[in-house]
């Protein structure tokens, strides 16, 4: 039985504030400050089980191997030697934000039945660019299946940056949807991430059809005020659109041809006058987790606590929920840790619609597994990191070590 599993990424040791993502407020504004990796990890653990108990199906993704050893040397360099910049790019734990990790399109949308998923590429960042080969891999292991195609990432120079500019309406998950595709135009002083052309690639790898297939502008005012994913002003969960109203760059276009796409939409917008695309983004209201709720529960809107602290965005959620619409709980989570990078609930998590029985079940979530998890990163992960560790051989020592450890506990030493 086909249903949606959200598969978030364990936060890796090597969880740092270098500050690396340009057009990214919160990591910008934090860079420098000191980590606290275990906490981090903690933090993203107690989220994947708070939805467990929800009744959601819960997968996770290892961390990647950093510091980066091989790609530094493809640059003629080590970590140790190594200039600030790159090394810091090289120590990057942001594979850590699974929406960027791959494209999915269900079975239900392709031509051949099967759930397609493609790697990003990632290029636009330098610290994100060489993640694909690491997640790669792990989707090959994790979707195995026949009933999963994985792809290799779109080529450079078309910017492609996963899930987290991707959205599907439908009347089920399990149910025929249309696919919409958002990508920005670049010439401001952030760049836009995700191409059209990249996401065209992505439309035809995954065999969707064009009728039910959307590519729609994310606004440049989304964009250069810090919205550097659509997922940081746009979320969407079966029948429902969950959006800014400066979320797209012909907002009436847009909401006219995904209402001819896709007529049975419900948009609950929130107007700029009533929360600020500085308060959205601050408080990373829309990239929260709309999740459709077990046993006819409605809809709930997983968000970081950082929205109960922003009194416009609570206000305005209060008052949703206090109407008849279809988000009918608010759901806050602490990822305070992952918040101050730049990344809230939604980052942290890719969406797979798909049969469980047919992932590999190492990479499923279950309370006793998530006690393990938790186990070898209260013993392993470094308690804190400050920028000039980066330097520290011993330190990069003990992240591999503590890596290596999840992944004996997991029996995923293959992805050695």
């Amino acid at each position: 039985m086909l249903t949606e599993i959200n598969f978030d990424g364990i936060i890796g040791p090597s969880h740092n504030y270098a500050g690396l993502s340009r057009g990214n407020i919160a990591s910008a504004s934090h860079a420098g400050d000191v980590s606290q990796p275990r906490a981090a990890a903690l933090q993203g653990i107690e989220k994947m089980r708070h939805n467990l108990t929800l009744g959601l199906p819960q997968g996770f993704f290892m961390p990647l191997d950093r510091p980066d050893a091989p790609w530094l040397e493809t640059l003629g360099t080590t970590p140790e030697d190594a200039e600030g910049h790159l090394r810091a790019q090289a120590w990057s734990a942001s594979s850590m934000w699974a929406a960027n990790a791959a494209t999915v399109s269900p079975a239900p949308d392709s031509a051949d039945g099967k759930c397609h998923l493609t790697a990003a590429n990632l290029v636009t960042m330098p610290h994100r660019s060489h993640e694909w080969p690491g997640t790669l891999a792990q989707l090959r292991l994790a979707f195995a299946d026949p009933a999963f195609a994985v792809h290799a990432p779109i080529p450079a120079p078309f910017g492609d940056e996963g899930a987290a500019n991707h959205m599907r309406l439908c009347d089920g998950h399990d149910g025929q949807g249309v696919e919409i595709f958002v990508y920005g135009v670049g010439g401001g002083r952030f760049p836009a991430r995700q191409h059209l052309d990249a996401s065209k690639a992505v439309a035809r790898l995954h065999r969707l059809a064009p009728a039910r297939t959307l590519f729609i502008r994310q606004s440049d005012t989304a964009i250069q005020g810090g919205a550097f994913h659509n997922d940081v002003v746009a979320v969407a969960n079966e029948h429902v659109l969950f959006a800014h109203e400066t979320a797209f760059e012909d907002r009436d276009a847009a909401h006219a041809e995904i209402r001819a796409a896709f007529p049975q939409v419900e948009i609950v917008e929130v107007p700029a006058n009533a929360v600020s695309l500085p308060d959205a983004i601050k408080s990373y209201l829309f990239n929260a987790q709309l999740v459709s709720l077990p046993d006819g529960g409605g809809m709930g809107l997983v968000l970081p606590t950082e929205a109960q602290a922003t009194p416009a965005v609570w206000n305005w959620l209060q008052g949703m929920i206090a109407g008849n619409g279809p988000i009918r709980r608010l759901l806050p989570v602490d990822v305070r840790q992952s918040m101050a990078n730049g990344g809230g609930p939604a980052c942290l998590r890719l969406r797979v619609v798909a049969d469980p029985r047919t992932v590999d079940p190492r990479f499923i979530a279950d309370e006793a597994k998530l006690d393990r998890i938790a186990g070898v990163v209260a013993k392993h992960w470094p308690e804190a990191i400050v920028p000039g560790d980066l330097a520290s051989a011993a330190l990069a020592s003990d992240v591999r070590k503590a890596r290596n450890a999840l992944l004996a506990e997991l029996g995923l030493n293959e992805l050695n």
